[in-house]
């Protein structure tokens, strides 16, 4: 039954994010603000919860604390040991997820109208109430491992870790959230709850909630869900400027596929050329098979299956990114030609042809991601994080459309800077040295002040 009510959710909603979407701004008795959409027609709610901070808050020496900590909030709360918790919210046909990520810490639950007030409660216990038991500590701190272990051998995330590392040294953003074998089997219960005190702190919360439940009820929820969390936490990191050394990176590895991770600052999602640069991404290394070099490095030439670029836009630092892999013998070529299409699109920007296509596709699948209930609770908080009005949905395609040719060809000549594109190439490339260019030292992104 559940599943036929979630399809016909999936359905409704699929039809729904054709029309304006409904956001309401709640605030709760207590004080704690949240953005609604009713949907009273399938009975149940999704919430998205997240607190801002999230592994950046780790403590000096303690990498891994809050992921830890994370993973272990569905691992006994209260008087229930894991099982225990687990069957209790199975028999309540909820769905409850807890995740981390570099800026903040993720929330996602769903929950049938009938089930509501007790799924509340399971999940408030878990939130104010985690048990950190020393069986569940080990259990998971082996999973932990076991991921620390895997990542050290796969060429992708060796390349991207190591990108991360030059690019913030001595910053949160420097190091894996998982932490090393090291900081992992060092931490201890006491870590786990420090990090849980200064992670789940109210006054960073946003919150998204999707179905059917009224804004009285959601002001209600919330203060019985969220109201026992300390009111704030540890100061957050200071903003950071990815620092950038034009070259090469070269860490051996015995892989018959070399993987190469590339990037250089990007702009901040504030900035009024932010619009621009998103489609000039999509362009270049955005848009799948119909972006310029995906046709230049793969079909043209046949050096990779695959290659993608994306603007990242952190809490305290704003990147462009992209990757590419290829054999060890021609990964030289697909850099150099990469360089290439950088400096091509800096100069001349893009075609006529190509700025059309990407406004069609991008305006096109905007609606298709208000497939379902979660997906959208999802939307808005992730919207009130980086400080868009509720108007956002109806106004962003417009947004895009604006963009011009004149638009394009400028911010390409002022953010993109082919001179400091540095990759970091993992394998055995052949004709490929390391090369360490003298410091440029760093290139912040553009005054958002300026237009």
């Amino acid at each position: 039954m559940i599943r036929v009510i979630l399809a016909s959710a999936l359905s409704l909603w699929a039809v729904a994010a054709q029309a304006a979407i409904d956001i309401q701004q709640v605030t709760s008795p207590g004080g704690i603000k949240a953005w609604l959409v009713e949907e009273h027609s399938i009975p149940f709610t999704s919430l998205e919860i997240r607190v801002r901070g999230g592994a950046n808050l780790d403590r000096d020496g303690k990498r891994g604390s809050v992921n830890l900590m994370t993973a272990l909030l569905e691992e006994g709360s209260g008087d229930m040991d894991a099982r225990q918790f687990q069957e209790a919210r199975e028999g309540l046909a909820a769905s409850f997820g807890f995740d981390v990520y570099d800026d903040a810490l993720a929330v996602s639950a769903t929950m049938l109208t009938e089930n509501r007030d007790e799924a509340v409660g399971l999940l408030r216990q878990a939130l104010i109430e985690p048990r950190f038991d020393e069986d569940a500590i080990e259990r998971v701190r082996g999973q932990v491992e076991s991921i620390i272990a895997s990542n050290a051998q796969d060429p992708s995330t060796i390349a991207s870790n190591t990108l991360m590392t030059e690019a913030f040294p001595g910053h949160p953003y420097g190091a894996d959230l998982n932490g090393t074998a090291e900081s992992v089997a060092g931490l201890t219960r006491e870590d786990l709850l420090q990090a849980h005190r200064d992670t789940l702190v109210k006054g960073r919360v946003y919150v998204g909630a999707v179905g059917d439940i009224t804004p009285e009820e959601l002001g209600t929820l919330l203060d019985s869900l969220l109201g026992d969390l300390p009111d704030d936490g540890p100061a957050l990191p200071a903003e950071q400027t990815m620092t950038v050394r034009g070259g090469t990176t070269v860490v051996d590895y015995p892989t018959p596929q070399a993987v190469a991770v590339f990037g250089q600052p990007g702009l901040d999602r504030d900035d009024p050329d932010y619009f621009a640069a998103y489609v000039l991404n999509h362009v270049l290394g955005g848009g799948g098979f119909e972006s310029r070099l995906m046709n230049e490095v793969r079909e043209k030439r046949g050096l990779t299956y695959g290659i993608g670029t994306s603007l990242v836009d952190k809490d305290y630092a704003d990147l462009w990114l992209g990757s590419v892999a290829s054999s060890n013998a021609t990964i030289g070529q697909a850099i150099d030609l990469v360089r290439q299409i950088w400096a091509d699109v800096a100069q001349n920007g893009v075609s006529e042809q190509e700025l059309t296509a990407a406004k069609t596709f991008i305006t096109g699948e905007y609606p298709l991601r208000f497939d379902g209930n979660a997906q959208i609770a999802g939307i808005l908080v992730g919207m009130q994080m980086i400080g868009l009005p509720p108007d956002y949905v109806v106004n962003r395609n417009s947004y895009i459309e604006a963009v011009t040719m004149e638009d394009i060809k400028r911010v390409a000549g002022e953010l993109m800077d082919p001179a400091n594109l540095h990759f970091v190439v993992v394998g055995q490339p052949e004709g490929l040295e390391a090369e360490a260019e003298p410091a440029v030292g760093t290139i912040p992104a553009k005054d958002a002040a300026t237009p």
